[in-house]
């Protein structure tokens, strides 16, 4: 929780300096590589979460992967971090980066899990109901199939989460039966 709120106000200052730079774009793809390099690699996670480590192999590790893919101001931003103590805040401010820069281009993201890959009909069809719950014009959809979910899907948008699979109907219509048990009566 407190490495959460670390990543996003680091993320922030991060967002606010790329503006004022004029490199907001470029820092943008720097954060979905770090996003990337972070969901791949258990092993980075968990040697920039390991206390033991000194600061400087971390960052002489971070310069390593990242030295010539990421701007400057990115490197900078690594060596501020480390020097900071905060290296367990960098797998998070990746991912909290990207949904402050959507939320300040107007741009919503959500993800809907499917029982089978989506027609065209129905992607328009939950843009539109996404569109209509949040305002915003555009949406950023994330799909993903999981056949356990036997029919319809479930979408979230932030924090809201809209659940229509028949996965979910017949587990809420098999705990209406055994709390509303038959008595036959006499």
């Amino acid at each position: 929780m407190a490495d959460q709120r670390v990543a996003a106000r680091y993320a922030k200052s991060l967002l606010d300096l790329g503006k004022e730079m004029g490199t907001l774009s470029a820092v943008k793809a720097d954060m979905d590589l770090l996003s990337k390099t972070m969901a791949e690699s258990r092993e980075l996670r968990l040697l920039l979460r390991n206390p033991i480590v000194k600061h400087d192999k971390k960052l002489a590790i971070l310069n390593a992967i990242f030295k010539g893919k990421v701007s400057d101001m990115t490197l900078r931003f690594f060596t501020i971090l480390t020097e900071k103590n905060r290296e367990s805040a960098i797998e998070g401010i990746g991912p909290e980066f990207l949904a402050q820069y959507n939320v300040m281009q107007g741009v919503q993201a959500a993800q809907v899990t499917s029982a089978t890959p989506l027609s065209a009909a129905a992607r328009a069809e939950i843009q539109a109901l996404v569109t209509k719950q949040t305002g915003l014009a555009e949406v950023q959809l994330t799909e993903k199939v999981d056949p356990e979910l036997i029919g319809g899907f479930v979408l979230r948008v932030g924090d809201n989460q809209i659940d229509d699979s028949v996965r979910t109907s017949l587990r809420k219509m098999r705990t209406s039966l055994q709390e509303n048990s038959y008595q036959q009566k006499l």
